[in-house]
């Protein structure tokens, strides 16, 4: 298969995705949070290639992505007042609602939950997208599985090409991880996975807000995932993380006495000239919007460097920090090592 990369300013780009869509393929699409591997979420055939492509395990759910509000009644039951609040106060926006499903959802999509996440992404290329296509979209983030995710067209273009039809480059995306997820079939609603919109944000609007016990921890063995990032080891490059919690100078100091070839540290703007291995920065310390926007590139560019160890400074779990921090505990693995 031939991948094609459109551009998206480009006229006619969108209409060619969108019939791709329609026609039953793949293609890699532009959101505020990360790029998605996009197929028509109504056609079961189609949302199993999106499981092909990516080598992606059977029972991790997709999210399926609309363009305007009133088509969740299509694809939702018993739609609660909590869902009509939230997408007030944040839609179109990086957050996902897990609602119940409707009869319409395949178990393709859904993995055999009775529920699926809905969320009505910002980025105009992607809400042009869905429209031009006619039908909702299921789209998981648009990488291998369990390697970082795809911020930007060129990201894509290397995991995917020749596996799926198109990528829509719409150009790099802002927020730099995926969408938070809260749950509204449970009472009360729970938060299954940090994003953008923060717990804080959540709490503002429907009062309290649980945290899922999988949003700091690995989930139980044999756990069915209720939303996509939940379940596998995630985001980890090629190389193996290692999370250091501790100050900056005990961080400095136990990667200095680890220095060997192949180590490497993933730490906060401004530490890189204290440690004496190859350094990658991915934001400032008290930085969290800038450390989710680039820690997935930061990710990749470790494998780029031939990184085989990565000494990463563990992120604070506040605000934005929250999605960082449940980021590289997955991509490590949940490997901490608290020093200092």
């Amino acid at each position: 298969m031939k991948t094609l990369m459109l551009d998206a300013k480009k006229p006619g780009a969108i209409e060619k995705a969108a019939q791709i869509i329609r026609d039953g393929g793949l293609v890699g699409m532009p959101t505020e949070t990360v790029y998605g591997l996009a197929a028509n979420a109504l056609d079961g055939k189609a949302v199993s290639k999106i499981f092909a492509a990516k080598g992606r395990p059977q029972d991790n759910p997709l999210i399926v992505h609309i363009s305007n509000f009133d088509q969740i009644h299509r694809l939702t039951e018993n739609i609660p007042e909590s869902a009509e609040k939230l997408a007030k106060a944040y839609w179109p926006g990086p957050m996902t609602m897990v609602l119940k499903k409707s009869g319409i959802i395949p178990d393709e999509v859904s993995t055999g939950l009775p529920t699926v996440g809905i969320r009505f992404p910002s980025h105009p290329v992607a809400q042009a997208l869905i429209t031009a296509a006619g039908v909702p979209i299921a789209a998981p983030s648009a990488n291998n599985s369990g390697y970082p995710s795809t911020t930007t067209a060129e990201h894509v273009m290397r995991d995917m090409d020749g596996k799926i039809d198109a990528v829509l480059d719409g150009g790099p995306c802002g927020v730099g991880v995926e969408s938070t997820i809260v749950t509204l079939v449970s009472d009360p609603p729970r938060l299954l996975r940090p994003g953008g919109i923060t717990l804080e944000q959540l709490r503002s609007v429907l009062g309290r807000v649980d945290v899922d016990k999988a949003v700091m921890n690995p989930l139980p063995k044999g756990a069915h995932p209720l939303s996509p990032g939940m379940k596998y080891k995630h985001y980890s490059p090629k190389a193996n993380v290692i999370i250091i919690d501790g100050g900056e100078k005990a961080y400095a100091d136990y990667v200095n006495t680890h220095k060997a070839p192949g180590v490497a540290a993933l730490c906060y703007c401004g530490e890189e000239n204290l440690v004496n291995v190859p350094a990658v920065c991915y934001g400032a310390s008290d930085d969290y919007k800038a450390q989710a926007h680039g820690l997935f590139d930061c990710l990749r560019h470790l494998d780029d460097i031939g990184a085989k160890t990565v000494y990463a400074r563990c992120p604070e779990p506040k605000g934005v920090g929250l999605a960082v921090y449940n980021r590289l505990m997955r991509a490590a693995g949940f490997e901490v090592l608290h020093i200092g």
